[in-house]
């Protein structure tokens, strides 16, 4: 056990201490939240504004399809045969023909383009027929237009989960957007620290520092110290990023709040809340920040972040005793591609599975996959801001635990011999035979 402290503390100690961790701590989370926000920009700026020509033979819809930001209606007088040579010419990017029996007969409506049209605008433009063809038949029925726009409504449910202890009110999209970040970081972890353990076990055995090493510890010291070594680096990391986004947080909020004060004092000073615009915007700002401090007083922090931790560690060790395993068992990264694909299979998976598994959390996809334990560690930190029963909490942990030990198992036996075998190209078939090798 003491040799297995002296590996974990000098693989910890070297990492911790170079450049690039203290870079990519410092940096991580706001390399993070840049990435989604150039992302969030370049999906809402890339979108041109789309020009469409409507031929209504019905004479119904003239003015009933609305301009907005992304999509602006003509409505040429000329027949569809006409149209249709010139739409493309005279800078349309579609074309829809309303026949005059769109009435009763609603799908022979057409949409012509040069090229296919997206999906959004499909959808955008038969919404906006059914709803006027809908609205003709309520008319027909004797129903007035007063009528049928007092009967449109907004709903806006409260939610509240019910648990022994109480009713508690949730908010379905704060649980949704933490579900699935926490599966995210732990998918993007096991890649990361995965592969640092595999490329560490890689570095020794071609520099043949591992054979020094070896004639004072044995194999499965040096694979379990170098794991649990790099597991500490990253939660390490992890916990001073969420100490940064917490601190970021406070004082972000802080600043907010005092400038919000600081405005509302200045606009009461000189008479300005008077105004309805200026007091408007202070009610919105105010009433987006207490809607988002509302959402997160919904979750239950302590066991998201309880859970986090253990289901990162739990994913990290299970993975990271396999990619130790590939690392001793070849002698370049080239020789790596052939078995990482199956070892990143499952967890490529999970994360695919999370999108499903976050539409329904307690249906038996998502049980299932929070049970086993190559998936359990994504798919379970999605359900868990819904609730989960404790029997399948704790059966999942155990079950990762279990894989952990078993994956930990497979990979010594690879690892005690891979990490002294030079010059050989391995195979499944050669890997197989050096699980009942004996020592």
């Amino acid at each position: 056990m003491h040799i297995i402290f002296l590996i974990i503390k000098r693989e910890y100690l070297t990492r911790v201490r170079k450049r690039s961790f203290l870079v990519m701590t410092i940096l991580g989370p706001l390399l993070i939240f840049g990435f989604y926000a150039i992302i969030g920009w370049a999906a809402v700026s890339s979108i041109n504004q789309k020009k469409i020509a409507v031929v209504d033979e019905s004479g119904r819809f003239a003015s009933k399809f609305k301009n907005d930001d992304e999509t602006v209606y003509a409505y040429p007088k000329q027949p569809l045969a006409t149209v249709k040579k010139t739409f493309v010419k005279q800078g349309y990017d579609a074309l829809v023909f309303i026949p005059s029996t769109v009435i009763d007969n609603p799908k022979t409506v057409q949409i012509f383009a040069e090229k296919s049209v997206s999906m959004s605008l499909q959808n955008t433009i038969e919404r906006a027929i059914s709803k006027e063809i809908e609205t003709i038949k309520l008319g027909q029925a004797g129903i007035t237009q007063k009528v049928i726009e007092d009967a449109k409504v907004n709903v806006d449910a409260q939610t509240i989960s019910m648990s022994d202890e109480g009713e508690r009110s949730s908010n379905a999209i704060a649980m949704t957007i933490i579900g699935y970040f926490c599966a995210f970081m732990i998918y993007i972890s096991v890649f990361i620290y995965g592969t640092q353990v595999m490329r560490g076990v890689m570095e020794e055995k071609t520099s043949r520092i591992v054979e020094v090493i070896i004639s004072s510890v044995k194999p499965f010291q040096l694979m379990l110290g170098k794991i649990l070594g790099v597991a500490l680096v990253g939660l390490t990391q992890f916990m001073l990023w969420i100490l940064l986004t917490v601190g970021l947080f406070a004082v972000g909020g802080a600043l907010v709040g005092d400038k919000a004060d600081r405005g509302r004092q200045a606009m009461q000073a000189s008479g300005a809340m008077a105004q309805p615009g200026a007091v408007g915007a202070s009610q919105v700002q105010d009433g987006a920040v207490a809607s988002v401090l509302q959402a997160v007083e919904t979750l239950n922090i302590p066991l998201i972040v309880g859970c986090f931790l253990f289901y990162f560690l739990g994913g990290y060790l299970l993975y990271s005793a396999l990619f130790g395993a590939v690392g001793a068992a070849v002698d370049n990264e080239t020789e790596t591609q052939q078995f990482m694909f199956p070892i990143t299979l499952p967890i490529i998976g999970a994360i695919a599975v999370a999108q499903f598994v976050i539409r329904d959390p307690d249906g038996a996809l998502a049980f299932w996959t929070s049970i086993i334990p190559f998936t359990s560690p994504v798919v379970m930190m999605v359900r868990i801001p819904f609730g989960v029963p404790a029997w399948e909490l704790a059966l999942s942990m155990f079950l990762l635990v279990l894989g952990f030990m078993g994956t930990t198992w497979l990979a010594a036996r690879i690892y005690r011999v891979g990490i002294l075998m030079y010059g050989k190209k391995v195979t499944y078939k050669e890997l197989s035979k050096w699980l009942f090798y004996k020592a």
